[in-house]
């Protein structure tokens, strides 16, 4: 037997049902949401209990709660219990300060903390939780000093978002050092219950430099592995590409690495005028797109791998690369270089060669 509907406020349909498709919202509130929904749809509160899993006196109070109060009747109402009589606001403050030379450490602790205050380390942590502060947390970041900067993320990121029409873009580097690493013992595989395991230990057999250069519309990759990482190893890997794109005008994204600019390379270019290079700028190597794949190749292929030679690591990795092409997808660049510089917070230069 259906019901008198619950009568919602405006908007607030999409609001409960993005509550209910929500990953991240609480399970009491997204209950809420549903019971909310349902009423409003007709629904009774017995057929509501049943679909919901709860009582009808829960039931019958949330539509009371909705009814008054709207959305925000929805959500916890405070505790009773003894007021908070601790400013979470000192706690924070004394966070942020570094800790005296005489601890011997570079950050806080919930317990050093909570001890140079006098309170309890569990106090410490909600202030923390509360405020969104993680002393234990640290992050990297590089500012590039390039100056022609701004000429240099223009150039790249208009080859990404707008390529020339009958040419190819392709992202060139090498991944340098790769270990032949085995292990001490076989690797017991994966079981119900239990993940892949490996012994820590592990027999280092030499490395390689994987040479590679990524069609970004179509996600194609031309590689080689070389036992060294010289301009020699990189101008026969520029010639090998130039035989896979034959008769092709090909854009080249490179970044400032030395072998990169050595006048055997600067000469052979010039000798391919089909041939253009675009330079990212210095310390945002991240601007060149073979860097992801290079990324997707380490954790898929090398990292969790056993190698007993070189020899093995480089058939491996020529395996991945084979499997990879018959698979591959195009590298979308999303970011304009308007918004790229704006976070960089850079003048702008004057246009600038390569």
């Amino acid at each position: 037997m259906r019901s008198k509907p619950l009568v919602l406020r405006a908007g607030d349909r999409e609001l409960l049902g993005g509550w209910l498709r929500s990953s991240t919202i609480r399970a009491g509130l997204a209950q809420r949401a549903r019971i909310v929904l349902l009423a409003a749809d007709g629904e009774s509160s017995t057929r509501i209990a049943e679909l919901v899993g709860v009582s009808r006196a829960t039931v019958a109070a949330w539509r009371s709660r909705y009814a008054d109060r709207g959305v925000a009747g929805l959500d916890d109402a405070p505790r009773s219990g003894r007021p908070r009589h601790i400013d979470h606001r000192r706690i924070i403050a004394a966070t942020l300060k570094p800790p005296p030379k005489r601890l011997g450490v570079t950050h806080w602790s919930s317990r050093l903390l909570a001890a140079r205050l006098g309170i309890g380390d569990a106090t410490v942590a909600r202030a923390w939780r509360e405020y969104g502060v993680a002393p234990w947390r640290s992050e990297t970041f590089k500012f590039s000093t390039d100056p022609e900067l701004v000429a240099k993320v223009t150039d790249v990121v208009g080859l990404y978002l707008d390529p020339p029409q009958h040419a190819v873009v392709l992202c060139v580097d090498e991944k340098s050092q790769i270990q032949a690493l085995d292990r001490t013992a076989p690797i017991l595989p994966l079981q119900p219950g239990l993940p892949e395991r490996r012994t820590h230990d592990y027999v280092r057999h030499g490395t390689t430099t994987l040479f590679a250069a990524l069609e970004i519309a179509t996600g194609k990759v031309t590689a080689a592995c070389r036992p060294r990482h010289r301009h020699q190893e990189f101008l026969r890997f520029l010639r090998q590409v130039a035989h896979a794109y034959p008769d092709v005008e090909l854009h080249l994204v490179m970044d400032n690495y030395a072998a990169h600019k050595r006048p055997e390379i600067r000469d052979w270019l010039a000798a391919n005028p089909h041939i253009q290079v675009h330079f990212t700028p210095t310390s945002a190597s991240w601007m060149n797109l073979v860097e992801v794949w290079f990324g997707i190749i380490e954790r898929q292929a090398i990292h969790r791998g056993t190698f007993g030679s070189v020899r093995d690591l480089n058939a491996k990795i020529r395996a991945f690369i084979d499997g990879w092409n018959d698979r591959c997808h195009p590298f979308v660049w999303t970011k304009t270089a308007d918004e790229i510089l704006t976070k960089a917070n850079r003048q702008k230069t004057s246009d600038a060669g390569h």
